[in-house]
């Protein structure tokens, strides 16, 4: 051992070089208190008698990670939380609560089995199956799964082993081979499974991503304005700029090319190196489908300003317009041909927690590369590789997703029956609610062409909006707080996402049932709100 060993540590003071001890556990010791003593004060920690001033912790705001204190993720923020406390309340208390209303309904996140959607009956059984395989040898399987579900099983088991080992850290290889099949037939181009990544969900692959793109605090990312707050924290958690370019709402939230290219201009200007273009198509928050003239604008951009593109696709199948239907980046990049086809650097990401599937639980999710050097696969398989493997059970739900039954298998039906269900059910109850917000005093709203949320903009009388800067809060979640603590709706207020400025918004799934109630609820709130800060 060195004569002295030194031990810095980020805080108010640095510490003494520690002797030369006898043994490592007396060093360790010895370094132990030494650290403690450049962390506590005397009033906080006593050597002799083990005490700490109760407020005092190792993890505080000023010794934490400031890129996570920066991190905000409006989903899941403050009203939500305290949805979560009048949910409690409701539980504990019942008939008792105190309440206006005797339920919660969370319409701030896409999450369609908590709103009482279905799992797909095909999906579950052959995961039941792959989980307990004994059930394959039982004598009264048959009777109760439908053949193709019993064979899908086998050959998975035979792909994968156990759904309790790990697996290639890509993801298992023959699931990514039928990945790699369903974005040929969808897109009529080839697709490598060896540049294909099964993930836990979408989100860790954006995050991955990102990860591997930002290489210093300059690093900077265009992201359309709406957003969904993923990419706002993963790119804070990076400590990387987030370079906003504005959807033009009075377009159905098409693409705005000029302000895309000033904005651009300006960050440029402003000392930010950007490298990535990250689009989300069908749109959260916004429920917009980009036209194909918008997309090939978006790769013609990408290609003259060396741009990696993001496409967030997940919401690929929630797609209700004919005459608006969703296209893949991937294809449209094709389609193409020379000289964007083959240099355009594309990332396209999809999950199962969307579409018809609705399994965010089970997190599974892929991304496909096109176009990217060698060195950078290098470096993402390294990532994911240090990640072990997404979840054995997502991948399945990822392969039933590329892989569903086909016309003459038993299960084919009721598949078709479920998947229609859901897309009709989606719709109607995006239209019912349309419908209702044109209907109210100060809201506008566009029809939603794809994904699961309206983005109605609201405008608020000045009475409201001073009030709400009076409690410090955004002027849109001060109506959606009140929303909330009125009739138990929960939304999220549109600053979360991002906006014009001078516009308030908020975004509502419309995958909660019982819709006539909702819109009761909303009706009667707004109307009161309105006439309470009348001018």
């Amino acid at each position: 051992m060195p004569a002295s060993l030194t031990l810095r540590a980020a805080t108010r003071s640095s510490i003494a070089p520690v002797p030369t001890l006898r043994n490592a556990s007396s060093a360790r010791a010895h370094i132990t208190m030494s650290y403690r003593s450049a962390l506590f004060t005397s009033a906080q920690y006593s050597t002799s008698r083990g005490e700490r001033d109760p407020e005092y912790r190792v993890l505080r705001n000023e010794r934490m990670n400031k890129n996570v204190l920066e991190a905000q993720y409006a989903v899941r923020g403050a009203i939500p939380l305290r949805a979560e406390e009048l949910r409690d309340h409701l539980e504990e208390h019942g008939d008792k609560a105190g309440l206006p209303f005797d339920k919660v309904v969370n319409c701030n996140i896409g999450n369609p089995q908590q709103l009482d959607q279905k799992p797909l009956t095909f999906l579950r059984q052959v995961s039941a199956l792959c989980d307990y395989p004994d059930l394959l040898d039982h004598p009264s399987t048959p009777s109760i799964f439908p053949s193709d579900a019993i064979a899908r099983a086998k050959s998975l088991i035979g792909d994968i082993g156990s759904t309790g080992a790990y697996s290639h850290s890509m993801g298992n290889p023959a699931i990514r081979k039928r990945v790699a099949k369903f974005i040929e037939d969808r897109d009529g181009h080839p697709s490598n499974p060896n540049q294909i990544y099964l993930t836990a969900g979408a989100s860790t692959g954006v995050s991955n991503l990102l990860q591997v793109l930002i290489s210093n605090p300059h690093d900077g990312v265009l992201i359309p304005i709406p957003q969904y707050p993923l990419y706002t924290a993963a790119l804070a958690l990076n400590a990387a700029r987030a370079v906003p370019y504005f959807l033009a709402e009075h377009e159905d939230w098409g693409l705005d090319v000029k302000d895309l290219r000033a904005n651009l201009e300006k960050a440029r200007h402003d000392g930010t190196v950007v490298k990535a273009m990250v689009v989300i198509n069908p749109g959260n928050p916004t429920g917009n489908c980009l036209s194909r003239q918008n997309m090939e604008d978006i790769i013609q951009l990408c290609y003259n300003e060396g741009l990696v593109l993001m496409a967030d696709e997940v919401y690929q199948s929630n797609v209700y317009k004919e005459a608006q239907p969703f296209i893949s980046f991937k294809k449209a990049l094709k389609d193409m041909g020379a000289p964007y086809a083959d240099n355009v650097e594309l990332v396209s990401f999809h999950s199962i927690s969307k579409g018809q599937s609705g399994e965010c639980g089970r997190r599974g999710g892929y991304f496909e590369l096109a176009n990217f050097h060698p060195e950078a696969e290098e470096q993402i398989y390294k990532l994911a590789s240090i990640q072990l493997c997404p979840s054995l059970q997502g991948q399945i739900g990822v392969e039933v997703l590329v892989n569903p039954p086909k016309e003459g298998d038993e299960s084919y039906p009721l598949w078709q029956a479920e998947v229609g269900g859901i897309s009709d059910t989606l719709r109607k109850r995006s239209e019912i609610l349309v419908k209702a917000f044109r209907e109210l005093e100060g809201i506008t709203c566009n029809d939603a062409n794809g994904a699961m949320y309206l983005f109605p903009t609201i405008t608020l009388p000045p009475k409201a909006i001073e009030a709400a800067k009076e409690k410090g809060q955004a002027p849109d979640a001060f109506y959606a707080l009140q929303l909330l603590e009125a009739t138990g709706i929960c939304v999220v207020p549109g600053s979360g996402f991002g906006q014009k400025p001078g516009t308030w918004h908020f975004r509502t799934t419309f995958l909660a049932p019982g819709t006539e109630d909702y819109v009761n609820r909303l009706k009667k709130f707004h109307d009161s709100f309105m006439e309470k800060y009348r001018s």
